[in-house]
């Protein structure tokens, strides 16, 4: 991050995206989207009836009965969180580590904001015990702490918290009075479905607990901006609405018409839509787990991909050769790894880490091809690993880590 701001690209405008799908445009959905083209107006603030009856239905059908007016709709994730943690006040906590683009809308109110370590096998929600102790050394030094932000399926880590993890966190937050936001953007990209319980704060502690989900997750193109939010049943998460359609009013978060549209057909889930998300959901999984055995066998740690499309690697045992190639910090290992696998290599630090970790995020998404065709081509393919250019990318990827391995030996 030093270097990357003496040359005028500070952190917050370096941030990496999220993981992308890499796929062409659903032809129904791009229909949905041409159909509301000549609608020149935006939603208002909040988003309009038919894109909060769709977001009520989407979380209905998993277990969690919606009203309209417990509901909004922004132009991406980060205008709700923002908007959230303008009403809530105080201090932010987040796990460590966590969503590139979770802590600079805090940093841009004015908020602090402290890391808290996650248990071994997951990350997205902090230790609980590690929780506690942050939260006493805050008051203590004068802080104020209101609000934790968490993510049971996890970016960057990719993993899937187990419930018990995540009901001993949320009784130590509801213990210490936080309001929780739980950032569900990835819950609909589980890698085994049948084998993952995935299970929402909300239906743990629904009285505490506001959802927001981005719909690049698994539902849109990155370049159409729409996420929504989902408020507690209560008198209290009634006010906690206004004062967020307050700030989105302020802000102009309005999402354009046509991208409403979009957003609402995705989230009924049609069958072309359920479909498209199922075959990009086994994609990416199958490139995930393949690309986790590609690193481990050269000697670094990827905690095992359990939903998105990316891994996250440790390369600690990798230190005494990344040494020799001038690699002393995450800094010098994204820029490292990123000229040598010809693809983004995010360092921990982007995610909260501490600059001396050697810890990176790797997408699945550049492993599938160099256009939209051929990643679709892997969509389409009985199994993806077995397409050429895949088979390519992922030896690549293994080599460069191998090479690492050997010149440590």
């Amino acid at each position: 991050m030093r270097r990357r701001d003496a040359k005028g690209h500070g952190p917050v405008r370096y941030g990496p995206p999220l993981p992308g799908q890499g796929l062409p445009v659903l032809p129904e959905l791009a229909a949905v989207l041409a159909a509301a083209a000549g609608l020149g107006h935006a939603e208002p603030a909040g988003g309009g009836p038919a894109l909060l009856d769709a977001a009520c239905g989407y979380w209905s059908r998993r277990g969690l009965p919606t009203e309209r007016d417990r509901t909004a709709a922004a132009p991406g994730a980060t205008a709700l969180l923002l908007a959230l943690t303008a009403a809530v006040g105080g201090d932010v906590l987040v796990p460590r580590p966590c969503a590139a683009w979770w802590e600079p809308h805090a940093r841009l109110l004015g908020r602090p904001v402290f890391h808290v370590a996650t248990p071994a096998e997951c990350g997205g929600v902090p230790d609980p015990y590690a929780f506690l102790e942050t939260v006493r050394r805050v008051r203590a030094e004068g802080g104020d702490p209101r609000l934790l932000v968490l993510s049971v399926a996890d970016d960057p880590t990719a993993t899937v918290a187990p419930p018990e993890v995540l009901h001993e966190t949320m009784e130590a937050a509801e213990a210490e009075g936080l309001h929780l936001v739980s950032d569900e953007t990835w819950r609909d990209t589980l890698h085994r479905p049948k084998d993952t319980v995935l299970v929402s704060p909300a239906e743990m502690m629904p009285d505490r607990v506001t959802v927001i989900a981005d719909l690049a997750g698994a539902y849109l193109p990155a370049g159409w901006p729409a996420a929504v939010a989902r408020f507690p049943h209560t008198a209290g998460g009634a006010g906690l609405r206004a004062q967020v359609l307050d700030v989105l009013t302020a802000l102009g978060a309005q999402i354009a018409a046509p991208v409403a549209a979009a957003a609402a057909y995705s989230l009924d889930e049609p069958e072309p839509v359920a479909e498209r998300v199922a075959a990009t959901v086994r994609m990416h999984a199958r490139v995930a787990e393949a690309g986790r055995r590609a690193v481990a066998g050269a000697g670094a740690l990827p905690l095992p991909p359990r939903a998105g499309r990316h891994l996250y690697v440790d390369l600690d045992p990798l230190r005494p050769a990344l040494t020799r190639h001038g690699v002393d910090d995450a800094q010098d290992l994204e820029d490292f790894l990123g000229a040598r696998l010809a693809m983004p290599a995010p360092g921990g630090h982007r995610f909260g880490e501490s600059l001396d970790t050697l810890r990176v995020r790797l997408s699945t998404e550049p492993l599938l091809g160099a256009t939209d065709e051929a990643r679709a081509a892997c969509l389409l393919a009985p199994d993806p690993l077995e397409v050429p250019y895949v088979e390519r990318a992922l030896s690549a990827l293994g080599g460069v880590f191998t090479d690492l391995r050997d010149d440590a030996q």
